[in-house]
């Protein structure tokens, strides 16, 4: 900042200095013009052309003024105002076209007024042909000048940004924008230039600088492992990481279920988008490692032959693991050792992803469900809009209405977290009960303080009494056909 501060210092004194020293010039001419007059025509004669000669110094000193004064006035409307009005540095070629501009008009007036018999109009004429040549041999610089201004007209980028460009796809920033080629250094530190015109006829992929620019970045897990695990872990391992911006979480989806793998996408926003080849490395090193901690793999294309086929009836959690959950659920701790086997037996395992429904107010249904891990909430709904009455955690029961007396559903469930949960049908409740009657008589004083609670929580439920634990044991038993 300090170095471009005294380089606008330098010029400034550089352009005070040239002007003070042309003015100086001017006023030495005019006061020495009549003599250097009197002594050209002395020494060539009056026919040789003295006077005209003597014009020449003074066309050249108007012109070096006029053009300080143009530089002085281009700097003042664009390094300042423009600067100030729109915020950003004015486009080059626009200056250079003012400046072109205003310089040939200004030699045109100072020409006229020093050269009276001159007529500038009868010259443009008379060399017509020369000018059509001169067009046809300059048609490519031309054909990039007004390309160039139909550029500067639509303001698609700016010194700064990066963009990519070229049947070449030449990527890199912006440098500058000149009335011939557009500058980029590329991400090698290469110089390329594009000339307008070709620019003008190509499909142009801009980053603005000023704008929030994405990314995306590729990875493929196991099947294996979990998805809401997955997305949690990359999503944090990423937001932190230098360049990628705070405004917008980054997000983390699945773009594929491939033959091998579950494919992922991660999708950042960048602070600097000119440094996304190093963010995209950083954000492919955050990711290994953050897999690599909680224990999630990179997939790599397998081909696995099974030679049989066996169904699976618990495809997630182990007989033994499911029979210690069972044992610590209340209703079910009458049961001996051999009975908690067979329940865990007859067990199904699920997983849900959070926020997906279990089951649904109104549903049919045989089984109940017991929380194995995560968490799932209660709902009941009121005026149209859920109202969580409960928070069911490990061990927590639910659903048991439908499995013991055959009702629908009383509540919505709904994951709250990536949740496994087991689920017991009706004919293994149907066996235990044959074999142990007075699980029946324990559950149904469950089911009672149950709905007793449900009912509590709710400002649409009835003000009906609660069922005694006698009714609703008669309703197991009706159901399951006890006797």
């Amino acid at each position: 900042m300090a170095t471009r501060s005294s380089s606008k210092t330098n010029r400034f004194l550089v352009f005070i200095f040239a002007t003070v020293v042309v003015a100086l010039a001017l006023y030495l001419f005019y006061n020495f013009k009549l003599a250097l007059t009197d002594a050209l025509v002395t020494r060539m004669g009056p026919k040789a052309g003295g006077s005209s000669l003597i014009r020449i110094p003074e066309l050249i000193l108007w012109s070096i003024l006029a053009f300080l004064g143009v530089r002085a006035v281009s700097t003042l409307i664009f390094d300042v105002l423009f600067r100030i009005r729109r915020g950003y540095e004015a486009p080059t070629l626009v200056r250079n076209i003012f400046s072109l501009l205003a310089f040939t008009g200004l030699f045109v007036l100072t020409f006229n007024k020093i050269y009276e018999e001159v007529n500038l109009g009868a010259l443009f004429t008379t060399s017509a042909i020369f000018g059509v040549i001169i067009g046809l041999a300059l048609q490519d610089t031309l054909g990039n000048f007004f390309a160039g201004i139909s550029l500067h007209a639509d303001r698609p980028f700016q010194v700064g940004d990066v963009i990519v460009v070229g049947p070449l796809k030449h990527t890199g920033v912006i440098e500058s924008i000149t009335w011939r080629a557009i500058k980029i250094r590329t991400f090698q530190n290469h110089i390329v230039l594009v000339s307008n015109s070709n620019a003008a006829k190509e499909a142009i992929e801009v980053a603005p600088r000023e704008n929030l620019n994405a990314r995306l970045v590729f990875f493929g897990t196991l099947y294996t492992d979990s998805p809401a695990k997955t997305i949690h872990v990359v999503r944090e391992s990423v937001r932190d990481a230098d360049n990628v911006s705070e405004k917008i979480t980054p997000i983390v989806r699945i773009r594929n279920l491939g033959d091998s793998a579950i494919e992922w996408e991660i999708k950042y926003w960048l602070d600097d988008y000119a440094k996304y080849n190093d963010t995209d490395a950083l954000v492919r090193q955050r990711v290994w490692y953050a897999l690599r901690r909680n224990g999630l793999t990179f997939a790599s294309p397998t081909l696995t032959l099974h030679t049989e086929r066996k169904a699976v009836t618990r495809p997630t959690t182990a007989e033994e693991q499911i029979a210690d959950r069972l044992s610590a659920v209340d209703v079910f701790s009458p049961l001996s050792s051999e009975e908690l086997k067979q329940l865990a037996t007859a067990t199904m395992g699920h997983v849900f992803a959070p926020g997906e429904t279990l089951i649904r107010a109104g549903d049919e249904g045989s089984s109940m469900f017991v929380v194995h891990n995560g968490r799932v909430a209660v709902q009941v709904v009121e005026r149209g809009k859920p109202r969580t009455v409960a928070v069911l955690t490990e061990g927590n029961l639910f659903g048991e209405m439908a499995l013991f007396t055959g009702e629908p559903r009383t509540a919505n469930v709904v994951a709250l977290e990536e949740t496994e949960v087991l689920e017991i049908g009706h004919g293994a409740m149907k066996h235990i009960f044959e074999t142990n009657p007075s699980l029946a008589e324990s559950i149904s004083w469950t089911i009672a303080e149950r709905q007793a609670d449900l009912a509590a929580g709710s400002l649409q439920a009835s003000q009906q009494s609660i069922q005694e634990s006698a009714g609703v044991l008669a309703s197991i038993k009706r159901f399951f056909g006890l006797h």
